[in-house]
Parts: C-alpha cells; structure tokens; sequence
C-alpha cells in the first residue's frame, strides 16, 4: 500500500482527495494537514510514503518551504505537488525545492493516481506540460551559454546513493545504511545514472571523484 499525507488549506479538497485515493486498491490516506508546519510533523510521525502538497496555503507554512525541508529531514519521502498554479516560476521553484512531481488540480483523476504511483516508485513525475516548459528552459539556457549543473537535479537522497555507490558500498549495503529497499536503492540508482548520463560504475566513480564525494569519514 502507498502511504499518503494530503495537505491542502482547503478541509473540502482533502476531503475530496482522501475519498478518490482510498478508494483505489494500493492506495490509503494515513493523514491529512492544512500548512506545511503541521505537514512536517505528521510526516515525521507517520512517515508515509508521499506527501501530497498543496504550494499556496495563506496560513501557516507554505508548500514550497515545507517541501523543501521534509526532503532535507525525510529524503525518502515523496512530495508532490498538487496545485491550481499552471506557471513556470512555481514550476521551478517546486523542482529545487526537492519536489518529486508537479501535478494540477485541473488534471483527469486517473494523471494524478498515476503521479502517486510513480513518484512512490522512486521516479519523477511532470505533466506533459511542464515536461515541455522545462525542455524549453533548458534549451535556451544552453543557447544563452550558461552552464547547467546535473548534480544540482538530483534529490538528496539520489545524492546520498552515488556517494555510497562511488565508494564502493554494494545495493544491500546502502539500502541498510539508509533504512530503505533493495529496490528503492536499484530504482535512485537508475534515476542517478540517466540523469548525470553515466553508463556504467566506472563512470559513476570518476564523476564522484570530480565532485569531491569520495571523502571516507
């Protein structure tokens, strides 16, 4: 079962969701928050498997700043997005906030039960509208001749994985050390190497070795 947290300002739109989502066979609502403050807290006490985070909430925290700390202080937890706003700024700003996808309110039920269950896989989730504003971005980025950083792409526990991977640990080891999967250890992985556009191990390591990640406490 995937294990989520809704937040959302709205008591109605939680309500709505949690009906939608424990209603599906894989799925159920462990908890429901109305700011990022007290999302943070339940997600510490529950530790679900995705959080679904509203970005606009006028009382309390915001979801952009409660994004960005639930992945500095549970990076295995997913958070996405769900949210009216259809525009590039709170796109990008969702994404560096360590967000795992970006879904809209306005977006078919079936899209945002598909985002749940990819983000929970361990993989990345954008709708095919925001996939295109950030291809776009990255082009002209590219065309403009600044310099794009792919370490910076990745979340922190993918992070966390190509350290241990550079310095040797094998799956079981990490998958220990971090208190998660085998699975979930083999799926970052993968998200590691397609992002960063490594083939193979060897790759891996002298990237790490360029970044200064091959430092032994």
């Amino acid at each position: 079962m995937i294990r989520i947290v809704i937040v959302d300002d709205h008591a109605v739109v939680r309500s709505g969701l949690k009906l939608l989502l424990d209603a599906r066979d894989d799925m159920t609502v462990i908890g429901e928050a109305s700011e990022g403050e007290e999302a943070i807290r339940l997600s510490e006490q529950l530790l679900p498997d995705v959080v679904l985070m509203d970005l606009s909430m006028p009382h309390g925290k915001d979801g952009l700043t409660a994004s960005r700390e639930l992945q500095q202080r549970l990076p295995e937890i997913a958070v996405l997005i769900l949210t009216m706003h259809d525009d590039e700024e709170y796109l990008f700003r969702a994404i560096q906030a360590g967000a795992s996808g970006y879904v809209l309110k306005s977006a078919p039920h079936e899209e945002l039960v598909n985002a749940i269950r990819t983000v929970a896989a361990g993989n990345a989730y954008l709708h095919p509208t925001a996939t295109k504003r950030l291809m776009i971005e990255y082009l002209e980025r590219l065309s403009n001749g600044e310099s794009t950083d792919l370490y910076e792409t990745l979340t922190v526990r993918e992070k966390e994985i190509l350290s241990l991977a550079a310095k040797g640990y094998g799956n079981k080891e990490i998958a220990e050390q971090l208190v998660i999967s085998v699975k979930t250890v083999e799926t970052h992985k993968g998200n590691v190497m397609e992002k960063l556009g490594l083939r193979s191990r060897p790759d891996l390591v002298k990237y790490a070795a360029k970044k200064g990640l091959l430092n032994f406490e």
